[in-house]
């Protein structure tokens, strides 16, 4: 699945919450201070976004329909949640830290709008997320990268999905080929979807303060889908990417990855019953091609030899995959 094979990328160890308070991530805290105003808890560093002019932002970039059910992430104590519920047609919210779960559902408790929210109490990125149109979600940056992929993934389509991430986090979903921040991430994210970055969201808008920045972003994901195997692609970019600002040449000819990729070729060979496998009496021979001059022959071929990830967009990687796979070369 794409889940399983997703870039790990170094984000700021914090929990942030949709207004006055939020943990869907990690272990709850029984600590808090009134009936509205919870305390951060500041041994996981959880810092609550205090501007309910970034929760109006956020709404009306969602573009939510009357008739749309929409997932929310992290309700905290439900400011957002109570603007969802009036655009939309039913709030869906994950939540993890009990007193939240609480609290959100104190915020509804008999209006019009009760019935139409449902609360899950639970790790978001181990629940099976039920059906939806639109997504909001303001993350624990540590979760960042997984609950992507998880988005990513998700089946069937939904319309489009707004999270606030940690602003370096977004700007990688975002960079473009010769940029310093154009990553594995990046070139991931890109194949699956849209991302536009809608909304900075400077560290005064949570109490305590944070030591980073964060950025407000829109993922649509592509429709119809790539039709190629995740897994597969995320092998080659992983592989380059390790060394982005090397020739692909120098990447791919060096013993450890001609071993891999021996590897793959007998695997593949094996499990399609290929013609070239060779019997004898005591074991099963593949007869192996040079994997070194293959490889400089395709690299040669497409014109990648001298070119570096860092500079390469979807396309390269994709004719490169192609060509690959067409020799008979896998990486998965």
């Amino acid at each position: 699945s794409i889940s399983q094979n997703m870039p790990k990328i170094k984000s700021a160890k914090f929990q942030r919450g949709s207004t006055e308070g939020d943990s869907t991530h990690g272990p709850a805290s029984s600590s808090s201070v009134g009936r509205t105003l919870l305390a951060p808890n500041t041994s996981i560093g959880q810092h609550f976004l205090k501007n309910p002019a970034v929760v109006d932002a956020i709404v009306s970039r969602a573009d939510i329909k009357s008739s749309d059910i929409v997932l929310e992430v992290g309700p905290g104590t439900g400011n957002l949640t109570v603007r969802l519920l009036e655009q939309s047609k039913r709030v869906i919210a994950v939540e993890y830290d009990r007193r939240m779960v609480r609290e959100v559902l104190k915020r509804v408790e008999g209006t019009a709008r009760e019935k139409n929210l449902q609360v899950i109490q639970g790790d978001v990125l181990k629940i099976d997320i039920p059906y939806f149109d639109v997504c909001v979600a303001n993350l624990p940056y540590q979760i960042s990268s997984p609950f992507l992929f998880k988005m990513l993934s998700h089946r069937p389509l939904f319309r489009c999905a707004v999270i606030m991430f940690q602003l370096e986090f977004a700007q990688r979903l975002t960079a473009k080929p010769g940029e310093e921040l154009y990553c594995r991430l990046s070139v991931n994210t890109q194949l699956l979807a849209k991302v536009e970055n809608l909304l900075k969201v400077g560290k005064a808008n949570f109490r305590p303060p944070p030591k980073v920045d964060s950025q407000v972003v829109r993922i649509e994901l592509k429709n119809p889908p790539p039709p190629i195997n995740f897994i597969e692609w995320d092998g080659l970019v992983r592989m380059l990417f390790n060394r982005k600002n090397k020739t692909l040449h120098a990447i791919m000819t060096v013993k450890s990855v001609l071993t891999v990729l021996e590897d793959n070729y007998k695997t593949h060979l094996s499990l399609n019953n290929n013609n070239n496998l060779h019997n004898s009496s005591t074991n099963n021979n593949i007869m192996m091609p040079d994997m070194k001059p293959l490889i400089e022959e395709v690299l040669t071929s497409t014109g990648y030899s001298d070119q570096r990830a860092a500079k390469m967009d979807i396309n390269d990687f994709l004719c490169l995959l192609a060509a690959f796979n067409a020799k008979g070369i896998h990486f998965s």
